[in-house]
């Protein structure tokens, strides 16, 4: 099992999973990502192999991120309802709502789980867009490409900060925490690695946070 495989128990995922840009080095890159990891060095996972394409490397990893987020809250879809989570909210101090700029240009408020739900087809539609994420080797990424992942980061980060506040008494029920922690921290390392994250957006969990980060 490696070291993000759930349970057979517990291997609900909230959409399907996604694989790597198939045309690029997405598979070489993920063999290393999976090699990296299986060695348990989370600091050494994260850095850019010599030699490789930030921009190869910030793609497969935005890939590997969403599915991470996309296997752990599908345990809590039956607990994260509009009933329990009328908002998505990271503690009583911060709460997100959802706009993508595009469809939805005015931010408007929702269920935790439909913001969810407004997030992950939003990525998805990201990482579905050639003309963002190219499938063909050798194909340039767009000028813009960092700006998307880091919005794709930042998004994906209330997913975490949502679960922490609202769920994780469940995930230890679930005994899932400690899988939680170990996705968290690859998260959080790889995101301080490429400064893809604001600190300012941290701060629902900036305790935990900084305990990774050892600030």
């Amino acid at each position: 099992m490696s070291l993000f495989g759930l349970g057979s128990r517990n291997q609900k995922t909230f959409r399907p999973k996604k694989n790597a840009p198939s045309g690029s080095k997405g598979a070489q890159l993920q063999r290393h990502i999976d090699a990296t990891l299986g060695s348990g060095n989370l600091r050494e996972a994260v850095r850019l192999p010599p030699g490789e394409d930030i921009n190869e490397w910030l793609a497969v990893n935005t890939v590997d991120f969403f599915n991470q987020v996309n296997i752990l809250f599908g345990t809590l879809t039956e607990f994260c309802t509009a009933n329990n989570c009328p908002t998505m909210s990271a503690g009583p101090r911060y709460e997100y709502r959802w706009a993508d700029g595009v469809t939805v240009k005015k931010p408007i408020e929702v269920s935790a789980p439909k913001y969810v739900e407004y997030l992950m087809d939003w990525i998805e539609a990201q990482l579905d867009d050639e003309a963002i994420f190219p499938q063909k080797l050798g194909t340039p990424f767009p000028p813009n490409f960092r700006d998307v992942v880091k919005t794709i980061f930042k998004r994906l980060f209330r997913v975490y900060a949502h679960i922490y506040h609202s769920h994780f008494q469940k995930i230890v029920s679930l005994k899932e925490e400690a899988h939680l922690n170990t996705c968290f921290k690859h998260f959080v390392l790889f995101t301080w690695e490429f400064r893809l994250i604001d600190k300012g957006e941290l701060a629902p969990l900036s305790d935990l946070v900084d305990s990774i980060l050892q600030l």
